[in-house]
């Protein structure tokens, strides 16, 4: 990507989330003149922060993701901008990837120490702590053959026979879930859950996600896990400043009423104070809910409104965010609890009927690692627990249904093993599917966006050049190529070099009133 390429061309992009700031950045670099809008007063998205001001001080919450995995990619783009991220940001790698606590034991301790690891999963296993290299190595070079196809757009069919592809279907078992493909490598279903448990991050049971994902639990082992100090949002704000300084305008407080068209060309956005030009636009936002909210359904001929309603989503969570007087410094930064009937527990997620009295969680300690995230002597609690997402299988939020929850995943942790936090809670929020979709604009509150399955992967995602509107490109875990911040922030690179590429090969043209007056007649109130 040259420099100066896009001179004098004019990006909008709506949504300040990690993949609007990744795009608003290179872009910027690019030489456009880019303009960034943002409903909330403040950047990230769900990859911002809860600060609260207490009687004992300030507690600060990441809202969503709580950890970097692979952040080479994002360090990359900051190098593509000219800049280097360590200036910006501070990672710190915790000593151990997390802390592994199944209900009925034993607990483990979870490191990229492969010595130390094959010990702990040897309580489980020895049989299985033997192949743990194996699987490693067979995940290494999956990883190896398959990172080229997540690094390229998938914007026809077509896309899907070229010969990276193929080089990697070889390693692949497309017909295989997670847990089928690990039984490879071990057999005590302990040890699979161990290194399938992160299909959560995709919002999936490791039972249905496909076998893909195991190179998700590989990356951890293979490049561990980091901490951006001051949290998720300090990367989100460290992102805001470098790309202003590289000429980028944020406009926070400022919703996007509607995506302007004219014929068959995105050519600005409709804000409350009006229309705003621009050659091209890029939609950061949750896919199902941007497309029915800033898109008219009469413009969009293959992801109707229908369709968008037959996709198949991801669970949602239950959020308690707590801040309690002491600590708990027997614990680890991160901790999973796996529920004894961890399939019956995702079974009712799914069906979205019930709140799974067998639920899992897992627990961030921030305050471990970052202990400015609290006021001194106190410390931060973030409490994830999936639930079904909204209309799932009628699940309703109501007040009784939100105590109950709580009730739920306070007697969770003490089972696993956080005890007395109850009468320590000095600060306290909860965020329920509601509020993921009323607070934070995600459709049925499904965090985790749209479902990783096969029919919904590569060429059958929302493509990163929208294909129903020309000059509009999407970024976000609801396009190609998913969910994660790393994801995230290659699908942003992707979906910025098809803007240049493509804006590269016209010449600007200004827009006429009567452009304007044809674009905003299907303005939403």
């Amino acid at each position: 990507m040259q420099y100066g390429t896009l001179k004098n061309r004019r990006v909008a992009i709506v949504g300040a989330g990690p993949g609007g700031l990744a795009s608003a950045m290179l872009l910027a670099r690019a030489g456009a003149d880019v303009t960034l809008y943002e409903r909330h007063g403040h950047l990230g998205g769900r990859s911002s922060s809860i600060d609260a001001e207490t009687d004992q001080g300030r507690f600060r919450f990441d809202v969503g993701p709580t950890f970097f995995l692979y952040p080479h990619i994002l360090k990359d783009i900051f190098e593509r901008c000219g800049l280097n991220m360590e200036e910006w940001i501070t990672f710190r790698k915790p000593r151990e990837n997390y802390d592994l606590v199944f209900e009925n034991g034993p607990s483990l301790r979870m490191t990229s120490d492969i010595d130390a690891l094959e010990k702990e999963v040897a309580k489980i296993d020895v049989d299985d702590a033997r192949n743990i290299r194996t699987f490693l190595a067979d995940n290494r070079e999956k990883f190896r053959v398959f990172i080229p196809v997540l690094q390229r757009p998938f914007n026809s069919f077509l896309d899907v026979f070229r010969t990276d592809m193929f080089r990697a279907l070889s390693k692949l078992r497309p017909t295989k879930s997670i847990d089928q493909d690990l039984s490879t490598y071990f057999k005590n279903p302990k040890t699979r859950l161990a290194f399938s448990f992160q299909s959560k991050y995709l919002g999936m049971s490791p039972y249905r996600c496909p076998s893909l994902f195991t190179i998700l639990s590989f990356m951890e082992y293979e490049y561990g896990i980091y901490h951006p100090i001051g949290g998720t949002a300090a990367v989100m704000e460290a992102m805001g400043k470098a790309a202003e300084q590289l000429g980028v305008r944020i406009k926070l407080n400022t919703p996007v009423r509607e995506v302007l068209t004219y014929e068959g060309k995105a050519n600005g956005v409709l804000t409350e104070h009006g229309a705003d030009f621009a050659d091209a636009v890029v939609v950061n936002a949750d896919f199902a809910r941007a497309m029915k909210q800033l898109v008219p359904e009469q413009k969009r001929r293959k992801w109707t409104n229908r369709r968008i309603e037959k996709q198949q989503y991801s669970c949602s969570t239950y959020m308690l965010y707590l801040g309690i007087e002491g600590s708990v410094p027997d614990k680890g930064h991160h901790t999973v609890f796996l529920s004894e009937a961890y399939d019956q527990n995702f079974s009712e997620i799914e069906e979205g009927k019930v709140l799974s009295e067998h639920t899992s969680l897992y627990v961030q300690n921030a305050c471990q690692t970052d202990p400015g995230q609290a006021p001194d002597g106190y410390s931060t609690l973030y409490v994830l627990m999936p639930v079904g997402h909204l209309r799932a299988g009628g699940l309703e939020w109501t007040q009784s249904l939100k105590d109950e929850a709580r009730s739920l995943v306070l007697k969770r942790l003490e089972k696993a093993g956080f005890k007395d936090i109850e009468s320590r809670i000095r600060y306290e929020k909860a965020i329920t599917p509601l509020e993921w979709e009323r607070d934070y604009d995600v459709h049925k509150g499904a965090v985790f966006n749209l479902a990783h399955t096969l029919g919904q992967m590569l060429h059958l995602r929302p493509h990163n050049k929208f294909e129903d509107v020309k000059n509009m490109y999407l970024v976000g875990g609801g396009t190609h190529p998913g969910s994660g911040l790393p994801v995230i922030f290659e699908g942003a690179r992707m979906s910025s070099d098809l803007l240049i590429r493509d804006l590269a090969l016209h010449t600007a043209s200004k827009p006429t009133k009567k452009l304007f007056r044809k674009a905003s007649s299907h303005a939403v109130s």
